[in-house]
């Protein structure tokens, strides 16, 4: 597959002679050495939440900033892109769908491991599941967060929601379940496979006569600089989260052939105060440069999403194919590969290295660590911004 040789706009973040060997952390290892003492008797698919209706839009979004002092017109402004889908999140549907893999492949094994789904933001709600999961008897389950990266909101974060539920539940006089969150999952062969396949499929809907000149650009949400500086155990060299996102479309781009001069990676989403700098460039900002260098058609791909929300569709399918159209290229979105075949391979495969105590299946050299139990972070100065950074998701 011939693309287009034009230098990428971007860089790879850091240099490769001052990064670490990464971390290779045994599976059954998590965090600061701690396991549990029960075997695993369930698995918990942990995630953001999103709205399903139109009366959820507020609620949610207040549950979303509540302490960030987000002021009522900027919430009103975010609520009118969930109006233009009707209030509706895909997010909790495909969440939903993954769980419904897992099962079923849980189920062909014959595998007595139920699913249960417990989000950050809106129902169902952590507390909700970690107090069924107590009345059903489960007393250690092992938490897949939708997340493949380091940082706050995409690793930690989910460690402080695991350490408030089960709090929830002893201050409510129930025994919590131990929980074992599993780790990043940012380099997994079927990851990057599954990725992989999406670029390609999207790459078949270019028009043949604008292929070869075609640019890949991946894209991922954008956080402030200084929380990238200091996503990561601090052993691990600065800014990770670009890391690791640079490294997962590195390997996507040489599954299908192609170098680091043949892709971009970009960012989207940004919110925040204009003055406090965020990862750059912007994808509605980038496609307009490729435009302006001649480059006839791009492939965008959301790699750092695992499946579509509001966020997606908003700023890709609607505002970048909106401003597409007047740059006068053609344009192909890539799917998120969260219900794809490959992705629930990768969480039974991730259930299975726990589970069995084996070494990760890793394509990349960047470290990943977070697996951690009962929300005691894998490390203890891992992935912790400033207050005044907790925007992205």
């Amino acid at each position: 597959m011939a693309i287009n040789d034009a230098p990428a706009l971007t860089e790879r973040p850091g240099r490769k002679d001052d990064r670490p060997a990464h971390n290779q952390i045994n599976a059954n290892n998590c965090g600061n050495s701690q396991t549990s003492e029960y075997p695993v008797e369930a698995i918990v698919v942990a995630s953001f939440g999103g709205p399903e209706g139109l009366d959820d839009i507020r609620p949610f979004l207040e549950n979303v900033t509540r302490g960030r002092g987000i002021p009522p017109e900027r919430l009103d402004e975010v609520g009118e892109h969930y109006h233009h889908f009707n209030g509706i999140s895909p997010l909790n549907g495909l969440n939903r769908e993954i769980i419904r893999h897992v099962e079923e492949e849980l189920e062909k094994q014959g595998r007595n491991l139920p699913v249960y789904f417990a989000n950050r933001n809106w129902h169902p709600f952590w507390n909700e599941t970690i107090e069924k999961m107590s009345h059903d008897g489960i007393r250690h389950a092992l938490v897949f967060a939708t997340s493949a990266w380091a940082g706050y909101s995409g690793c930690r974060q989910y460690d402080e929601d695991i350490e408030k539920a089960r709090r929830h539940c002893q201050e409510q006089g129930i025994t919590p379940p131990d929980l074992t969150k599993l780790r990043q999952f940012y380099d997994h062969p079927e990851f990057i496979e599954a990725e992989a396949e999406a670029v390609q499929e999207a790459l078949a809907k270019i028009p043949s006569d604008k292929r070869e000149n075609c640019r890949i650009v991946f894209t991922a949400h954008s956080i402030p600089v200084s929380a990238d500086k200091t996503s990561g155990n601090p052993g691990d060299g600065d800014y990770l989260y670009s890391r690791q996102i640079y490294e997962a479309a590195h390997l996507t781009a040489a599954k299908l052939g192609l170098s680091d001069d043949d892709f971009d990676l970009v960012w989207q989403s940004r919110s925040g105060p204009p003055h406090i700098p965020w990862l750059e460039p912007d994808i509605v900002d980038h496609i307009s440069a490729l435009h302006d260098q001649g480059i006839p058609a791009a492939v965008v791909s959301p790699i750092g999403f695992v499946s579509d929300h509001v966020e997606v569709a908003w700023d890709l399918d609607t505002e970048l194919a909106h401003e597409a159209k007047d740059f006068d290229m053609a344009i192909e979105r890539a799917a998120t590969v969260g219900p794809t075949q490959r992705f629930t391979r990768m969480i039974i495969d991730l259930i299975d290295e726990y589970i069995e105590g084996r070494e990760p299946l890793r394509l990349g050299v960047e470290p990943q660590h977070g697996c951690s139990l009962n929300g005691v972070p894998c490390f203890d100065n891992c992935c912790v911004p400033p207050a005044k950074h907790k925007h992205h998701k």
